[in-house]
């Protein structure tokens, strides 16, 4: 899966536009990327990527990097082999593709907005 574009409230994947947040795959598009504290991100958020044992987490922060990722949340995700990269959505969206072309098995969770 290719992300098209990014701007503040819309990402498109494949060609598919999407304006809430996401997580990308190699293969879908989660549509939602829920979140239990409106601007904190925790594991629960991202069981299904973490189950998914990729070999690269990539968590876009939004647009303006409002999005908290506590630091023992990453060291939890780093502990588990997986290596956490945390950018502002912008980054994190160039970040995903360019792993693309790699044998790394990358996933995204994108908070699109602030």
């Amino acid at each position: 899966m290719t992300i098209d574009s990014y701007k503040y409230g819309q990402i498109v994947v494949n060609g598919t536009a999407y304006t809430s947040d996401i997580i990308v795959y190699h293969d879908r598009v989660d549509k939602v990327l829920s979140r239990h504290e409106e601007h904190r991100l925790i594991p629960a958020d991202i069981t299904d990527a973490l189950n998914a044992q990729p070999d690269v987490l990539i968590i876009g922060t939004g647009y303006a990097g409002v999005l908290i990722v506590p630091k023992e949340m990453a060291a939890h995700i780093a502990a588990q082999g997986i290596e956490v990269i945390i950018e502002k959505t912008s980054k994190a969206v160039e970040l995903y593709n360019s792993l693309l072309s790699t044998k790394k098995y990358a996933i995204a969770a994108l908070h699109i907005a602030c």
